[in-house]
Formats: structure tokens, C-alpha cells, sequence
């Protein structure tokens, strides 16, 4: 029989109901079960809520450094079970072991810029703004908050929301994908482990039964979010009319423009590892390289396709392989159908990852690199979000259409230029209406002390995750004006501090 993962509920195990719902997680290099995990119904996510609000006087109450301590173990701990987390993330997710590695990596930067809450929280303060007046601000806790997170980044895009809420002396609670449940749980466990209060973390695994209940509980003050775009905006509109904070990240369409003057080999290196990386599981791929002319196209598309057709396939667990399995069979057969589809559409397939087999590990949800050339913007593989490893090559006339080819886009995640025009350069990040832009760098992600965040439909809400954004998220401002006056006078004006 299968393993069972349970709910993490009040620093404690709490197992899902015998007459409940199970989900069946894979291990996608293999294509077996390797455990059932308990979707939570809505008296278990509102046990966890309870649990959360019960916690939040007492850590609301705990001072920042204190809250920072708590931080710093949390990392030193992280750090001691790296090897332990990424295999988890490989067993469960499919990517190879080192980009687990470096998935969690990017989620202790957050920890990192977390531990410096005492500073981030300190507010300000204005002295003798009117006669005996002083006035300061104060950055208080919501309360109980929740996050929603995608089985893309198990590890990491839970800890671009948990870190920061944390510190800020909030409870959180966490609804993982339940594609990959076990390494939010071991999250979970070392965070205990480190000192945090019962009740101030907490994992409910589940599906829209789960996510519903947190949306409409008047006890959970805000919801973060990161998925595909219908989903980023029902959490949005479902979150707001329940008159919750909500910030959600949806879909992504992220170009990558190659001007004349650039670095071909440079670009075709880029582009393999940002469009193939996590087998293109990543909202932040390239899945689209836009050539300004035909003579750079040409030359890419030359320099790439030996590279994509030698990717190495294989279980990210054994060996040193490029790119591991697509999560699920689903998936996997998912990203097939766009492939299909760009060849029905008449796109130019130089490269065909379909019939992608491993040698051993028949039954998995392998997909080798798939290459296209001479797509157009009509086409479905261009316009939509495939999340696999398949890139599109589309060919302009210049920089001002590669510019608006992306600002035409519904998606505004991120894109990048390569160029040594620096005047070039400069004009498209200004003009260019994306949330991360990238200038000879193809994935633009933030480091944790800045913020996280698309424009257009990659985003819904006004505040982006970590750094700077992260910290207002999860905080409420107050502001207080006192006068300890040695007379007092009644006023029958409107005060203007005069």
C-alpha cells in the first residue's frame, strides 16, 4: 500500500479522514505511484484556520528580532537538509537534482531577506509636524494569511510568501499543489524544528474544495497565489469580493529578442537553458526567441538545433541528465498536443522531442526538446502558455516590431534583449510592458531583496511577492498623530498643522 501524506496542522500530523479524498502522487522518471496524499475537506481547512487565528496574539505580540532568530535557524536547518529537500523535489517534481538544488537556493535568499525584518518593519516617523505634534507609522500584521501555490517549485515559490508573512507576525497558512505535497511538509517540519510556535505554519493539501474555503473564511485576511492565469483571476475576484488582500500570479509568454549585433553562440546557449531548463516547467522560461532579421534567425536556428536535438533526457535522480520528466502524464500529453498543433498550424518543427523515450524507464513522462521556426503570432503555440520544453522562433523586421510583437502579448511576466547596443537596450526596457526585463540575461528573476511580479494578465492585484512589495503585502499601515499640548484649546477648524 502506498504512503499516505498528511495535513501539517498546529505543528502536528493530522492524517485525512478514512472516509475522505486521496489524490495518487507520482514519481514521473518512473511513471509509479509512490504515495497517496489527503485532499482536505472544508472542516479540515477550517480546523486549520482556527488553528492559525488561535496562534496569531501571541506571535503578532513576539518582537521582530525574536521572529528573525526563528528565520536564521529555519535557514541554518535548510541548509544542513539540502541534500534531503532536493531529492525530495526530484521524486516528486521530476526536475534533475541540481536545479533542485538551485530552486532552493532562490527560496533562501527570501529566508535571508526575511531575517531582516526588524529593519524592513521599523516604519517612520515625522517629528513636530504641527506645534507639539509628532507623527509616525507603524506596519501591523493582517492576521491569519494564506498561500496557493504551483507544483512547478515546491520549495521555492512557497518560500516567497511564508518567510516574509512570517516575519512580518503573521500565521500562515499553506495549500501546496498536490502533485508534489511531501516537501512542504518537510518545510513544515523543520520550521518547527527551528523554534516557530505551534499553529503559526500550517500545510492543508487539497484541491478547489480547500482553496474555496480559504477564499471565502472572513478569518483569512490576504491569499497569495502563483499558477495559470484563469485561476490567478477566479482567486483574485473570488478573494476580493470576500474582501481579502490577494496577490496572484498567473501565465507567462516570456520572449527573448536577439538583435543583429548579438552573440549568436551566447544566445543559443541562453536559450537552451532558459527554454529547456525544468523541461520549460517554469514561469519564467523563454518560450519564445524573436530574431530581428533572417539573417540572425537563420544563424540561431543553426547554432541551436544540434544543441536541442543532444539534450540529454533521463530521471533527474541517476546521472547528470539535462532535463528529467513533465510532472504528470496529463502534462506530458498536454505539451505533445501543442507540438501537434504547431505542425498542424505550419510552423517549421526543426526539432521533434515527441517520441522521446528512456531507456529503463518506459512508463515515464518524458519529452524530449521540441524546436520551431517561422511562427507566427496567430498561431495557438504562440500565443498560449505550453509549460514544456518547446521554443518558438519568430522573425522581424526590426527592433520597434520585436517590441511590439511582446507588448501585444496578454502576458507581461518577463523578456529579455541580447544586444551590444547599449542605446538599444536601454530604450526597449523602457518601453517594453513587461515586470522583469532582462538585458543579456534570458531569465530576469529578481534577487529576494527586490520584488517579484508581472504586468498585464501574469498579474492580478498591485503588489508583487518578496523584497520591498512582499513586506507591504503582508503588513497593514497605520498611522498615528499625537500632541501632549501643556494647554489645551478646543478647535473648530479643520487642523492643518500650521
Amino acid at each position: 500500500m502506498s504512503a499516505q501524506i498528511p495535513h501539517m496542522i498546529g505543528g502536528q500530523t493530522v492524517a485525512g479522514s478514512p472516509d475522505g479524498r486521496f489524490a495518487d502522487v507520482f514519481n514521473p522518471a518512473t511513471g509509479k505511484i509512490s504515495a497517496r496524499v489527503a485532499l482536505a475537506s472544508q472542516v479540515e481547512v477550517t480546523r486549520a484556520i482556527a488553528v492559525a487565528q488561535a496562534a496569531f496574539p501571541a506571535w503578532a505580540a513576539t518582537t521582530p528580532l525574536n521572529r528573525s532568530r526563528i528565520l536564521f535557524k529555519f535557514k541554518a536547518l535548510l541548509e544542513a537538509h539540502t541534500d534531503e529537500i532536493a531529492a525530495c523535489i526530484t521524486a516528486e517534481h521530476g526536475k534533475v537534482l541540481a536545479d533542485a538544488r538551485g530552486e532552493l537556493t532562490r527560496g533562501l535568499e527570501v529566508v535571508e531577506f526575511a531575517c531582516g525584518i526588524p529593519h524592513l518593519q521599523k516604519g517612520e516617523h515625522s517629528m513636530n509636524v504641527g506645534r507639539d505634534v509628532d507623527s509616525w507609522s507603524e506596519m501591523a500584521p493582517l492576521g491569519v494569511v494564506a498561500g496557493i501555490t504551483p507544483f512547478n517549485f515546491p520549495a521555492m515559490v512557497p518560500m516567497w510568501m511564508f518567510p516574509v508573512a512570517i516575519a512580518c507576525g503573521n500565521t500562515f497558512i499553506l495549500k501546496p499543489s498536490e502533485r508534489d505535497p511531501s516537501t512542504p511538509n518537510l518545510l513544515a517540519r523543520l520550521l518547527k524544528e527551528a523554534g516557530l510556535p505551534d499553529g503559526v505554519f500550517n500545510v492543508v493539501h487539497g484541491d478547489k474544495e480547500a482553496v474555496d474555503t480559504l477564499l471565502d473564511d472572513p478569518r483569512v485576511q490576504a491569499v497569495s497565489f502563483v499558477g495559470s492565469t484563469p485561476i490567478a483571476q477566479y482567486i483574485y475576484e473570488r478573494g476580493a469580493r470576500s474582501g481579502k488582500r490577494v496577490q496572484a500570479l498567473g501565465g507567462a509568454k516570456n520572449h527573448l529578442i536577439a538583435l543583429p549585433d548579438a552573440d549568436v553562440e551566447q544566445v543559443a546557449e541562453a536559450l537552451l537553458g532558459a527554454g529547456y531548463g525544468s523541461a520549460g516547467e517554469r514561469c519564467m522560461a523563454i518560450s519564445v526567441a524573436v530574431c530581428v532579421g533572417d539573417d540572425v534567425a537563420d544563424r540561431l536556428i543553426a547554432a541551436l538545433t544540434p544543441k536541442v536535438a543532444a539534450l540529454r533526457i533521463g530521471n533527474g535522480a541517476i546521472g547528470n541528465p539535462d532535463m528529467g520528466p513533465l510532472v504528470t502524464c496529463v502534462h506530458r500529453d498536454k505539451v505533445r498536443s501543442y507540438v501537434d498543433s504547431g505542425v498542424a498550424e505550419g510552423a517549421q518543427l526543426v526539432v521533434d522531442g515527441r517520441t522521446a523515450q528512456v531507456e529503463g524507464h518506459l512508463e515515464g513522462f518524458y519529452l524530449g526538446g521540441s524546436l520551431f521556426d517561422r511562427v507566427t503570432p496567430e498561431m495557438r503555440i504562440y500565443r498560449e502558455e505550453i509549460f514544456g520544453p518547446v521554443l518558438c522562433v519568430v522573425r522581424v523586421p526590426d527592433l520597434a516590431a520585436a517590441t511590439a510583437l511582446i507588448n501585444n502579448h496578454e502576458y507581461g511576466n518577463g523578456c529579455a534583449i541580447f544586444t551590444r547596443d547599449g542605446g538599444a537596450a536601454r530604450d526597449f526596457a523602457h518601453r517594453v510592458q513587461c515586470g522583469m526585463v532582462g538585458i543579456n540575461v534570458p531569465i530576469p528573476v529578481p534577487m529576494a531583496f527586490h520584488s517579484f511580479g508581472g504586468w498585464k494578465r501574469s498579474l492580478f492585484g498591485p503588489l508583487h511577492m518578496h523584497g520591498p512589495d512582499g513586506v507591504r503585502f503582508y503588513t497593514r499601515m497605520k498611522t498615528i498623530t499625537a500632541r501632549w499640548p501643556t494647554e489645551v484649546r478646543a478647535e473648530f477648524v479643520m487642523p492643518t498643522m500650521k
